[in-house]
Protein backbone atom coordinates (compact mmCIF):
# COMPACT_ATOMS: atom_id res chain seq x y z
CA UNK A 1 0.00 0.00 0.00
CA UNK A 2 1.95 3.53 -0.79
CA UNK A 3 0.72 6.74 0.75
CA UNK A 4 -1.37 7.85 -1.83
CA UNK A 5 -3.31 4.96 -2.27
CA UNK A 6 -6.12 6.82 -0.61
CA UNK A 7 -6.04 10.14 -2.03
CA UNK A 8 -6.28 8.37 -5.57
CA UNK A 9 -9.48 6.36 -4.48
CA UNK A 10 -10.87 9.83 -3.46
CA UNK A 11 -10.16 11.48 -7.00
CA UNK A 12 -11.20 8.41 -8.99
CA UNK A 13 -14.85 8.96 -7.14
CA UNK A 14 -14.83 12.79 -7.95
CA UNK A 15 -13.54 12.26 -11.28
CA UNK A 16 -15.83 9.77 -12.41
CA UNK A 17 -18.85 11.68 -11.55
CA UNK A 18 -17.82 14.30 -13.76
CA UNK A 19 -17.00 12.11 -16.24
CA UNK A 20 -20.68 10.91 -15.84
CA UNK A 21 -21.50 14.25 -15.61
CA UNK A 22 -20.32 15.20 -19.16
CA UNK A 23 -21.68 11.37 -20.25
CA UNK A 24 -25.34 12.57 -19.24
CA UNK A 25 -25.02 15.53 -21.10
CA UNK A 26 -23.68 14.20 -24.36
CA UNK A 27 -27.60 12.94 -24.82
CA UNK A 28 -28.85 16.32 -24.20
CA UNK A 29 -26.55 18.90 -25.87
CA UNK A 30 -28.25 19.55 -29.62
CA UNK A 31 -29.53 22.32 -31.50
CA UNK A 32 -31.76 24.31 -29.46
CA UNK A 33 -30.61 23.96 -26.05
CA UNK A 34 -29.56 27.12 -24.11
CA UNK A 35 -26.00 26.87 -22.41
CA UNK A 36 -28.22 27.92 -18.84
CA UNK A 37 -29.85 24.75 -19.15
CA UNK A 38 -26.78 22.82 -19.73
CA UNK A 39 -25.98 24.61 -16.63
CA UNK A 40 -28.69 23.06 -15.02
CA UNK A 41 -28.40 19.54 -15.96
CA UNK A 42 -24.73 19.77 -15.31
CA UNK A 43 -25.52 21.15 -10.99
CA UNK A 44 -28.66 18.48 -10.76
CA UNK A 45 -26.81 15.69 -11.77
CA UNK A 46 -24.00 16.21 -9.70
CA UNK A 47 -26.22 17.28 -6.85
CA UNK A 48 -28.08 14.24 -6.87
CA UNK A 49 -25.24 12.05 -7.20
CA UNK A 50 -24.11 13.69 -3.94
CA UNK A 51 -21.42 15.76 -5.31
CA UNK A 52 -20.88 19.78 -5.06
CA UNK A 53 -20.07 21.70 -8.54
CA UNK A 54 -16.83 23.31 -7.81
CA UNK A 55 -17.10 26.43 -10.06
CA UNK A 56 -20.38 27.62 -8.49
CA UNK A 57 -19.47 31.07 -5.83
CA UNK A 58 -15.85 29.89 -6.89
CA UNK A 59 -14.34 33.66 -6.97
CA UNK A 60 -17.39 34.87 -7.69
CA UNK A 61 -18.33 32.67 -10.48
CA UNK A 62 -22.08 32.69 -10.63
CA UNK A 63 -22.72 29.01 -12.65
CA UNK A 64 -22.08 25.60 -12.19
CA UNK A 65 -19.91 24.71 -15.10
CA UNK A 66 -18.53 26.54 -18.29
CA UNK A 67 -19.46 26.85 -21.68
CA UNK A 68 -17.21 28.15 -24.17
CA UNK A 69 -18.50 28.16 -27.46
CA UNK A 70 -16.41 28.78 -30.99
CA UNK A 71 -13.61 31.16 -30.00
CA UNK A 72 -13.78 31.22 -26.39
CA UNK A 73 -11.01 29.66 -25.07
CA UNK A 74 -11.72 29.11 -21.72
CA UNK A 75 -14.23 30.12 -19.00
CA UNK A 76 -17.60 30.91 -20.88
CA UNK A 77 -20.67 31.84 -18.71
CA UNK A 78 -23.73 29.93 -19.20
CA UNK A 79 -26.69 32.18 -20.29
CA UNK A 80 -30.71 32.05 -20.85
CA UNK A 81 -30.11 33.80 -24.51
CA UNK A 82 -26.97 31.79 -26.07
CA UNK A 83 -29.27 28.68 -27.96
CA UNK A 84 -26.75 26.52 -29.43
CA UNK A 85 -27.07 26.92 -33.41
CA UNK A 86 -26.34 24.27 -36.36
CA UNK A 87 -22.24 24.46 -36.59
CA UNK A 88 -21.18 25.40 -33.28
CA UNK A 89 -18.87 23.91 -30.84
CA UNK A 90 -18.83 23.95 -27.41
CA UNK A 91 -16.33 23.27 -24.76
CA UNK A 92 -18.19 22.13 -21.26
CA UNK A 93 -15.93 21.90 -18.32
CA UNK A 94 -16.82 19.82 -15.32
CA UNK A 95 -15.43 20.09 -12.12
CA UNK A 96 -17.20 17.91 -9.11
CA UNK A 97 -16.43 17.44 -5.27
CA UNK A 98 -16.63 14.23 -3.44
CA UNK A 99 -15.53 13.67 -0.23
CA UNK A 100 -13.45 17.27 -0.73
CA UNK A 101 -11.48 16.00 -3.31
CA UNK A 102 -12.13 17.65 -7.21
CA UNK A 103 -12.60 15.88 -10.18
CA UNK A 104 -12.09 18.36 -13.41
CA UNK A 105 -12.18 17.55 -17.17
CA UNK A 106 -13.99 19.23 -19.95
CA UNK A 107 -15.13 17.87 -23.57
CA UNK A 108 -16.19 19.82 -27.01
CA UNK A 109 -19.35 19.47 -28.65
CA UNK A 110 -20.18 19.75 -32.20
CA UNK A 111 -23.86 20.80 -32.81
CA UNK A 112 -25.12 19.30 -36.53
CA UNK A 113 -22.47 19.61 -39.08
CA UNK A 114 -19.41 22.00 -38.32
CA UNK A 115 -16.69 22.99 -40.32
CA UNK A 116 -13.63 20.51 -41.22
CA UNK A 117 -11.16 22.91 -39.82
CA UNK A 118 -12.97 23.06 -37.02
CA UNK A 119 -13.27 19.29 -36.98
CA UNK A 120 -9.59 19.43 -37.58
CA UNK A 121 -8.84 21.66 -34.50
CA UNK A 122 -11.25 19.55 -32.48
CA UNK A 123 -9.17 16.54 -33.23
CA UNK A 124 -5.75 17.69 -32.88
CA UNK A 125 -6.49 19.16 -29.53
CA UNK A 126 -7.55 16.21 -28.59
CA UNK A 127 -4.76 14.47 -29.78
CA UNK A 128 -2.49 16.53 -28.31
CA UNK A 129 -3.72 15.98 -24.54
CA UNK A 130 -3.65 12.14 -25.42
CA UNK A 131 0.16 12.07 -26.59
CA UNK A 132 0.67 14.19 -23.28
CA UNK A 133 -0.75 11.96 -20.86
CA UNK A 134 0.55 8.88 -22.97
CA UNK A 135 3.90 10.26 -21.76
CA UNK A 136 3.62 10.76 -18.06
CA UNK A 137 5.84 8.37 -15.40
CA UNK A 138 8.11 9.38 -12.73
CA UNK A 139 11.31 10.96 -13.61
CA UNK A 140 9.42 12.73 -16.84
CA UNK A 141 9.77 16.91 -16.51
CA UNK A 142 6.30 19.66 -16.84
CA UNK A 143 8.25 20.82 -19.47
CA UNK A 144 7.83 17.40 -21.21
CA UNK A 145 3.98 17.64 -21.11
CA UNK A 146 4.35 21.03 -22.81
CA UNK A 147 6.64 20.23 -25.53
CA UNK A 148 4.41 16.96 -26.66
CA UNK A 149 0.89 19.59 -26.86
CA UNK A 150 3.23 22.02 -28.54
CA UNK A 151 4.85 20.25 -31.45
CA UNK A 152 1.93 18.55 -32.40
CA UNK A 153 -0.42 21.44 -32.36
CA UNK A 154 2.16 23.79 -34.11
CA UNK A 155 3.22 20.92 -37.18
CA UNK A 156 -0.54 20.45 -37.67
CA UNK A 157 -0.61 24.71 -38.24
CA UNK A 158 -2.37 25.66 -35.03
CA UNK A 159 -1.51 27.29 -31.80
CA UNK A 160 -1.36 26.91 -28.19
CA UNK A 161 -2.73 29.23 -25.63
CA UNK A 162 -0.22 30.92 -23.24
CA UNK A 163 -2.34 32.78 -20.75
CA UNK A 164 -4.59 29.43 -18.94
CA UNK A 165 -2.99 25.95 -18.05
CA UNK A 166 -3.18 23.35 -16.36
CA UNK A 167 -2.93 22.91 -12.73
CA UNK A 168 -2.13 21.01 -9.77
CA UNK A 169 -5.50 19.21 -7.74
CA UNK A 170 -6.70 17.36 -4.82
CA UNK A 171 -8.24 18.53 -2.08
CA UNK A 172 -8.55 22.00 -3.99
CA UNK A 173 -9.31 22.97 -7.37
CA UNK A 174 -6.18 25.00 -8.29
CA UNK A 175 -3.31 24.07 -6.85
CA UNK A 176 0.60 24.28 -7.57
CA UNK A 177 1.90 23.19 -9.93
CA UNK A 178 1.24 25.00 -13.06
CA UNK A 179 0.76 22.43 -16.19
CA UNK A 180 1.75 24.64 -18.82
CA UNK A 181 1.06 23.78 -22.31
CA UNK A 182 4.11 24.39 -24.08
CA UNK A 183 7.55 24.43 -23.12
CA UNK A 184 11.03 22.38 -23.51
CA UNK A 185 11.96 19.14 -23.11
CA UNK A 186 13.85 17.89 -19.92
CA UNK A 187 12.90 21.35 -18.30
CA UNK A 188 10.78 22.14 -15.03
CA UNK A 189 9.89 19.78 -11.86
CA UNK A 190 10.13 16.20 -11.91
CA UNK A 191 6.68 14.24 -11.79
CA UNK A 192 6.89 11.91 -8.70
CA UNK A 193 4.25 9.15 -7.70
CA UNK A 194 0.98 10.80 -5.85
CA UNK A 195 1.14 13.78 -7.72
CA UNK A 196 -2.36 14.75 -9.45
CA UNK A 197 -3.08 17.64 -11.60
CA UNK A 198 -4.92 18.52 -14.80
CA UNK A 199 -3.65 19.09 -18.50
CA UNK A 200 -6.03 20.75 -20.57
CA UNK A 201 -4.59 21.87 -23.72
CA UNK A 202 -6.16 24.99 -24.98
CA UNK A 203 -5.59 25.08 -28.48
CA UNK A 204 -6.39 27.76 -31.71
CA UNK A 205 -7.21 27.53 -35.17
CA UNK A 206 -5.14 31.29 -35.40
CA UNK A 207 -2.98 32.95 -33.31
CA UNK A 208 -2.36 32.03 -29.18
CA UNK A 209 -2.84 35.36 -27.66
CA UNK A 210 -6.42 35.68 -25.73
CA UNK A 211 -8.19 38.92 -24.29
CA UNK A 212 -10.61 38.90 -21.18
CA UNK A 213 -14.62 40.57 -21.72
CA UNK A 214 -15.51 42.77 -19.36
CA UNK A 215 -17.83 40.26 -17.36
CA UNK A 216 -13.99 39.23 -16.09
CA UNK A 217 -14.21 35.64 -17.11
CA UNK A 218 -15.07 34.67 -20.53
CA UNK A 219 -11.59 34.59 -22.84
CA UNK A 220 -11.49 35.21 -26.00
CA UNK A 221 -8.76 34.87 -28.93
CA UNK A 222 -7.61 38.06 -29.60
CA UNK A 223 -8.14 37.44 -33.47
CA UNK A 224 -11.80 35.38 -33.02
CA UNK A 225 -10.11 32.43 -34.67
CA UNK A 226 -11.98 29.11 -33.69
CA UNK A 227 -10.48 27.90 -29.85
CA UNK A 228 -10.76 24.58 -28.84
CA UNK A 229 -10.28 22.10 -25.25
CA UNK A 230 -10.27 18.64 -24.07
CA UNK A 231 -9.35 18.02 -20.08
CA UNK A 232 -8.72 15.47 -17.86
CA UNK A 233 -7.37 15.10 -14.75
CA UNK A 234 -4.84 12.01 -14.08
CA UNK A 235 -2.53 10.80 -11.06
CA UNK A 236 1.40 9.59 -11.46
CA UNK A 237 1.68 6.40 -10.19
CA UNK A 238 5.06 4.24 -9.26
CA UNK A 239 5.31 3.33 -13.30
CA UNK A 240 3.25 5.63 -15.24
CA UNK A 241 -0.28 7.17 -15.13
CA UNK A 242 -3.80 6.80 -13.94
CA UNK A 243 -6.55 8.97 -15.68
CA UNK A 244 -9.63 9.65 -12.96
CA UNK A 245 -11.62 11.44 -15.47
CA UNK A 246 -12.40 9.19 -18.35
CA UNK A 247 -15.64 8.64 -19.93
CA UNK A 248 -17.58 5.58 -17.99
CA UNK A 249 -19.39 5.29 -21.58
CA UNK A 250 -16.27 5.15 -23.80
CA UNK A 251 -16.48 8.79 -25.15
CA UNK A 252 -13.76 10.34 -26.16
CA UNK A 253 -14.14 12.90 -28.86
CA UNK A 254 -16.94 14.31 -31.57
CA UNK A 255 -19.19 12.39 -32.84
CA UNK A 256 -19.89 10.72 -29.69
CA UNK A 257 -21.68 7.87 -31.41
Amino acid sequence: MNNYSEKFEKMRIAGKLAAQTLDMLTENIKEGISTAQIDKLGYEFIRDNGGYSAPLYYRGFTKSLCTSLNHVVCHGIPSEERILEEGDAVNVDVTAIIDNHYGDTSRMFCIGKTSVKLNNLIDATHESMMRAIKILKPGKKLGDIGHEIQTYVEEKGFSVVRDFCGHGIGTTFHESPNILHYGTKNTGMELKPGMTFTIEPMINAGKFATKLLNDGWTAVTKDKSLSAQFEHTVGITENGYEIFTESVKGYLKPPYL
